[in-house]
């Protein structure tokens, strides 16, 4: 690898690195980092921000000030041509007199999809693309997938004993892993849009699923219940934080219920609603529905971590994008709730990407190979 192009794949790493700090706090729009070199100095570095404006070239420009002209840009997504709320970054790189462009990714978005980088080329800017580019996408991800699959990003959370169990029936919480385990979980979930357990979850359980980490408590996921029959008591956790933390509840009120099934209570209905819960029709029997619903609304990465019927759900519908298996070192025994996962059995079309050890857990990571 020549000079240039270690330049480049270590600047385009800082990059990536950045563009992780806003993931899961920018709302319709994904986290990119943009890097300002000059003479191998930055002279700037952004994020995108909270809320998704302004973006990071933009920023980015704005520090550097005049020094730009002349330098290289680090971007991980291609530069946006479109005019939205905000005018075109690659309109801002051509009017700063940045000389080259170099991008991990390029954006599938249709209003860009390319022509960002056109219009970099056209004005006489040097582009670079491809540029640590499996490392941009993973860390893209979830704005990728939005875009591609018109559905979130799915990594499915299981806590999974030695012998293989979830938890213990009638036994509500179980501590299977350990403190780093948890602190691991919490950061998931401070980058990830929204987390969803089925109900069954919800009634033995009763957890916030917020994130707990000194300092990011602000970063708590939207929190969704997967509730046919609408059960979700206004006295759980759930809803009792509902107006600090969003919770929707998704239910067949309003739908085609099974025979066996119930009508959605109105008066729990306004009690949650009263609370500040939001309930949301649709059959969460439907996933590919609601993972549809969930990503017109901007939602771009889900956490499952509730349940081994929710998540065989998710598995068999082929919905699930990668798998965090957290492996404690103790037993549940014959009282336990299997796993539909377990090391080194999963389900066709996964492969192991990662391993780590937690304390005395360890950490499998597995990715849907396409």
């Amino acid at each position: 690898m020549s000079g240039a192009a270690t330049d480049d794949a270590r600047f385009m790493a800082a990059a990536i690195r950045l563009c992780r700090r806003h993931l899961g706090l920018t709302a319709t729009n994904p986290s990119v980092a943009c890097l300002i070199v000059k003479h191998g100095v930055v002279l700037a570095a952004a994020v995108t921000a909270r809320g998704g404006r302004p973006h990071a070239e933009t920023q980015a420009l704005a520090e550097a000030g005049e020094a730009a002209r002349g330098a290289t840009a680090y971007v991980t997504l291609e530069p946006c041509s479109h005019h939205g709320k905000t005018p075109p970054c690659a309109d801002a790189l051509i009017a700063a007199g940045i000389a080259r462009v170099v991008v991990s990714v390029t954006d599938p978005d249709e209003r860009v999809a390319g022509r960002g980088l056109s219009m970099l080329r056209d004005a006489g800017i040097v582009v670079e693309t491809g540029v640590l580019e499996a490392e941009g996408c993973a860390a893209l991800a979830a704005y990728l997938t939005r875009q591609t699959k018109k559905r979130p990003y799915v990594t499915l959370k299981l806590a999974v004993s030695a012998d293989g169990m979830l938890g213990r029936l009638g036994a509500g919480q179980v501590a299977i892993t350990g403190p780093v385990s948890r602190g691991q979980v919490h950061g998931l979930r401070a980058e990830t849009d929204a987390i969803l357990i089925g109900i069954g979850t919800a009634l033995a359980d009763d957890p916030e699923l917020t994130c707990r980490l000194p300092g990011l408590e602000a970063r708590s996921p939207v929190r969704i219940v997967l509730d046919p029959r609408l059960e979700l008591s206004p006295a759980s956790k759930l809803a009792r934080t509902a107006k600090d933390v969003p919770v929707i509840v998704v239910t067949t009120k309003g739908t085609e219920i099974p025979p066996s099934g119930l009508p959605a209570d109105d008066a729990r209905a306004g009690a949650l609603e009263a609370a500040g819960v939001e309930i949301l029709t649709c059959d969460p029997r439907r996933l590919d529905d609601l993972l549809m619903a969930l990503a017109t609304r901007g939602t771009s990465s889900l956490l499952v971590e509730g349940g081994a019927r929710t998540a065989q759900s998710f598995i068999e519908a082929g919905l699930v994008d990668r798998i965090l298996l957290f492996a404690g070192t103790g037993t549940i025994g014959k009282d336990g709730v299997a796993s539909p996962c377990v090391s080194g059995r999963m389900p066709d079309g996964f492969s192991l990407r990662n391993t780590a050890r937690l304390g005395a857990d360890s950490l499998h990571e597995y990715e849907r190979d396409d």
